[in-house]
């Protein structure tokens, strides 16, 4: 038999690392220090990027720094490639990613996350001219700017496209307005953009696709076992939403509300 005091510190040992009661407590961290720590990319417009005076702002940025307001703390940006951002958690570099990250199983399994803050779509992109491309069904044996390996591509093949080769949405456009192509299937939101950037853009979406995987949520991304933080920046989106606040930073980046 295992002396008493060995059977009392294997306990110990197991409540310290597996009972919530002895979990960090994140949101009295950063209410301590004043500051809100935000991962970002700042080369993501209209997310998050640097406009012509080199100022860090963006869709993301102006959400994030709401929210950092609603907490009673500052937001602080730390800025890191896509490549190395989310990973920026397990060190600590920061205390919430805020960038656009999408809600996916794997990313779950590691990571909590917020309530989702934004919708994108998959979209039908045509000219404003064409008239023969109504729906997702017409683009059979039809011309799509598409990345190969992407989930919009994937979605144009399912619905019987011939793929021409694209890398991102720019140059599907691109292709589309040269008209060697005859549509692309796109993220609703870089279309939003575009229009609010050029208005005279003689294209337009003809459907949404209904379908699982066509479209994708958003949310801040935290480390597990920080209930109180989530609850707080779900409680300070809820705030935002409420107080018209989410609805005016939208309408500046997209014209619209685009929550759901």
């Amino acid at each position: 038999m295992k002396p008493l005091r060995s059977i009392l510190l294997v306990a110990l040992l197991q409540a310290l690392t597996t009972s919530p009661a002895w979990a960090v407590d994140e949101l009295a961290q950063i209410k301590s220090s004043g500051v809100l720590r935000i991962g970002t990319e700042g080369s993501y417009a209209p997310f998050t990027y640097h406009d012509e005076s080199g100022q860090l702002t963006g869709f993301d940025v102006e959400l994030a720094t709401a929210i950092a307001q609603r907490l009673g703390v500052k937001p602080q940006f730390i800025e890191s490639k896509w490549e190395g951002l989310i990973a920026g958690l397990d060190v600590n570099r920061y205390d919430a990613v805020i960038n656009e990250v999408a809600v996916t199983d794997a990313r779950k399994a590691k990571y909590d996350y917020s309530d989702p803050y934004i919708t994108s779509h998959a979209v039908l992109i045509v000219a404003s001219d064409n008239t023969s491309v109504k729906s997702f069904s017409d683009l059979k044996g039809r011309k799509s700017a598409n990345s190969l390996s992407s989930n919009l591509g994937r979605i144009a093949s399912r619905y019987g496209a011939e793929l021409i080769p694209a890398r991102g949405f720019d140059e599907s456009i691109e292709l589309l307005e040269a008209g060697r192509v005859d549509a692309t299937v796109n993220d609703s939101l870089s279309f939003l953009d575009l229009k609010k950037r050029e208005p005279d853009a003689k294209l337009k979406v003809v459907a949404v696709d209904s379908e699982p995987d066509g479209s994708d949520q958003s949310a801040m991304l935290i480390r597990k076992g920080s209930p109180k933080l989530r609850a707080a920046l779900n409680k300070a989106l809820a705030d935002i939403r409420e107080d018209g606040t989410y609805a005016k930073i939208s309408q500046k980046y997209f014209g619209k509300d685009v929550f759901h």
